[in-house]
């Protein structure tokens, strides 16, 4: 698979200056864990889930995550695991390419339970995301993971979700975040990615953000996501990606091709003024949310809605400007640092405090693409659509 693979290869001849990569379940997981892009839920009760799956992957979408836990009643666990359990063969038998696929828990005892119960059409199954995690619960399902590997012989990783009240309360943070960072640094093969459940921080204090506010916007949960980066998304070679929180809000008539969206936020001063620019626009809490994930270290995006789906890889694109800048500082003959005018000739590029990020940006072109010089969202959001 490959992201904008759904596009003709014609199109995206014509929109990147370097295509995206393809990739496979079984490709190195410092790769996938860039590549999970727009990561789309569904409720593993649904009764055509197969064919939801083929559909949402010949739009685009690279990662899923089957949902057993706060998506469906607690009357219906039982029932969707059965479903689960024939929905995966259905897929098997059809040998059709899925996306990156992961079923999220209630319990660690589920693991090896539902591993055994696949059968043969494990091999479909990259993983788990494991809710509420912290350090108490999160030993419990890292061993249940691994048990289950072993078991069953299949590459199987963790996505924690980091949702819990004591991960919230200031009076708990720290230590809860030391727990935490202990726990998936042990596992930290198995460990792909660490998501964000804003959800039950905003529930914990009766808070809901309205569409035209962003997560940052939300201090309480501002706050927290800076403290899981600051602790969990270091670029020392100890963090992780963390990925985007979901976003709730979406029509089911999308006004994508409104005349005044024809500027790409690629060049747009940031916040307020890309703000300003998309005021009007049913997504513009989305896009701007997009571009702060990323401005405050954030890879990837839960999402509920496929509408979400290509806005998030769109914006993931990286710009031939950012490609030009980085390719710059990570020059071999630039080794012991040093400023240089940026090709652009807009802003300077220090080679030392800059490393980090350029080295971040080539390994999302790896996986995104780079856009042409005069391509921007617009363009690539229209061509994903129209693919």
């Amino acid at each position: 698979m490959r992201h904008f693979g759904h596009i003709p290869a014609t199109a995206r001849k014509e929109l990147f200056h370097k295509e995206p990569c393809e990739f496979d379940a079984g490709s190195p997981a410092r790769m996938l864990a860039a590549a999970l892009g727009a990561t789309l839920y569904s409720p593993a009760t649904r009764p055509r889930l197969a064919d939801d799956v083929l559909k949402q992957a010949a739009r685009g979408v690279v990662s899923m995550v089957l949902c057993l836990e706060d998506s469906i009643d607690d009357a219906e666990v039982q029932d969707a695991e059965e479903n689960l359990v024939r929905q995966f063969a259905d897929l098997d038998a059809r040998g059709a390419e899925v996306p990156l696929l992961f079923i999220r828990v209630r319990e660690a005892g589920q693991i090896p339970d539902l591993v055994r119960r696949l059968g043969t059409s494990v091999r479909l199954l990259s993983g788990f995301v494991l809710p509420k995690f912290t350090q108490e619960r999160g030993g419990a399902f890292l061993e249940a993971l691994v048990e289950a590997e072993t078991e069953s012989g299949s590459r199987l990783f963790a996505m924690p979700v980091l949702e819990s009240p004591e991960l919230l309360h200031l009076e708990t943070r720290s230590e809860t975040l030391k727990g935490i960072a202990s726990t998936v640094g042990a596992y930290r093969e198995r460990v792909l990615a660490l998501r964000l459940g804003v959800t039950d921080f905003c529930s914990a204090y009766g808070l809901r953000r309205s569409p035209d506010m962003t997560a940052y916007d939300v201090q309480i949960v501002a706050n927290v996501i800076a403290d899981v980066v600051n602790v969990l998304g270091r670029a020392d070679g100890t963090g992780f990606t963390i990925t985007g929180p979901v976003w709730e809000y979406f029509r089911l008539q999308e006004r994508m091709f409104k005349p005044q969206l024809r500027r790409s936020p690629f060049l747009e001063v940031r916040a307020e003024k890309l703000r300003t620019a998309l005021i009007e626009h049913d997504l513009d809490g989305l896009l701007l949310e997009i571009e702060l994930d990323r401005a405050n270290g954030l890879l990837g995006k839960t999402c509920i809605h496929p509408s979400h789906v290509l806005p998030v890889h769109a914006l993931s694109v990286v710009s031939h400007e950012e490609f030009s800048d980085a390719q710059d500082i990570l020059r071999p003959e630039r080794g012991g640092g040093g400023v240089m005018r940026s090709a652009y000739t807009n802003k300077m590029n220090e080679v030392k405090p800059h490393r980090a990020w350029a080295e971040r940006t080539l390994q999302r072109a790896e996986v995104f693409g780079v856009a042409r010089e005069d391509v921007g969202f617009v363009e690539l959001l229209t061509a994903g659509l129209a693919g």
